[in-house]
């Protein structure tokens, strides 16, 4: 799983190159997108919505690596599980941890787990919550329910067949209720800041593996009814050159109202379509009114790989922290820690070495995916 990203410095002097509407709107405003230079109404809406990643959370869920079919290479899979196993230990200090895994993996799993953390018999291929796990929406009366954006494995690109039934699967433990969308995809493919605003990359969603047959206008419509939201900005994003075809969160993350942290490149190459695709998003959420703090990509790192991810954007918020990614390059990471601690006043900023997913192209908001406190 290739998920590259890019970072900061001066910007270059891009077109917006396409369209955007800024702010936050209050809930209970028309639920409005904008798409292809109309507006659209979304093609459904019964009162639940995604509530921001910032609030209280009832738990984390985080799922187990283990298909040799994506791991072929034993160690790296071994590496790559305790980087789960970290991951999941440092967010129980702060909030329960349901890490879903076949049964019979749970008698080697159990010792080498903080007390926090849960084990759920649910099988599962890869470690990618983000995307595969459960999306949780609410309404104002308390209620929840897990929403069904139908995950295939990111346009078939890679086994999925335990995965893709993760979602429901747990919406049958829980009680919940499933409402499955139209949409094929991935919610690490669209931020959300919990108050009517998303933002996406077309890449991600306008495409034949993943939404054939579908318009921007209809693929809008099923995603603001599907986070409650109003609004949402789009950017173009790449298409066919890493497994996500660009997800935003590895690019650009939502941290309250009107407000959201940043990647760019420090030296950008005009010939590099991740490069200027990060540099068009900016133009375009900046155009749409959001406030954006940058932060630069590691100048030096441990893993010098051209598609290694060192996104210090894609942290997770849980309960009392946020939960990050350090690359070994004291400066960025200390200005990463600065800018989050900036951001989340009121939570301790952990670092974490995860080098093995950023070798997979992903990080710690890939890796988990919260449930709400109701």
């Amino acid at each position: 799983m290739h998920r590259r990203q890019f970072t900061t410095r001066a910007l270059a002097t891009l077109g917006t190159g396409g369209w955007a509407m800024g702010g936050s709107a209050l809930r209970g405003q028309p639920a409005l997108g904008k798409t292809g230079g109309r507006m659209t109404q979304p093609s459904m809406g019964d009162g639940f919505y995604v509530p921001a990643e910032e609030l209280p959370h009832h738990a984390t869920f985080m799922q187990w690596p283990n298909d040799r079919r994506v791991y072929r290479d034993e160690v790296f899979l071994r590496m790559t599980q305790e980087s789960i196993l970290n991951i999941a230990n440092t967010i129980s200090a702060f909030e329960p941890v349901y890490l879903m895994a076949d049964g019979a993996q749970h008698a080697a799993l159990r010792p080498r787990l903080a007390r926090g953390v849960e084990l759920w018999d649910i099988p599962t291929n890869d470690l990618w919550c983000r995307d595969a796990g459960p999306l949780f929406a609410v309404n104002d009366a308390g209620e929840m329910i897990v929403r069904g954006i139908q995950f295939n494995g990111w346009g078939n690109k890679q086994p999925h067949a335990q995965d893709a039934k993760i979602a429901k699967r747990v919406a049958q433990i829980l009680g919940l209720r499933y409402v499955p969308t139209a949409l094929k995809g991935e919610p690490g493919g669209v931020e959300q800041d919990g108050h009517g605003l998303l933002m996406a990359h077309k890449s991600s969603w306008l495409i034949d593996n993943r939404n054939p047959n579908m318009s921007l206008d209809d693929i809008s419509g099923h995603l603001l009814a599907a986070y409650g939201a109003d609004r949402i900005i789009w950017a173009d994003g790449v298409w066919g050159e890493d497994i996500t075809d660009y997800h935003i969160d590895s690019l650009a993350r939502f941290t309250g109202p009107n407000r959201a942290i940043i990647n760019l490149p420090d030296d950008p190459d005009p010939d590099d379509p991740f490069h200027m695709a990060a540099l068009e998003t900016h133009d375009i959420l900046s155009t749409a009114g959001l406030k954006l703090d940058v932060i630069p990509e590691p100048h030096t790192r441990r893993v010098a790989s051209y598609d290694f991810l060192a996104s210090y954007a894609n942290f997770y918020v849980c309960n009392g922290a946020v939960i990050t990614a350090q690359y070994g390059d004291p400066d960025t990471d200390a200005l990463a820690q600065q800018t989050l601690e900036r951001h989340y006043p009121n939570r301790e900023v952990i670092m974490l070495n995860v080098d093995t997913l950023g070798e997979l192209g992903g990080g710690i908001h890939c890796a988990t995916q919260q449930m709400p406190k109701t």
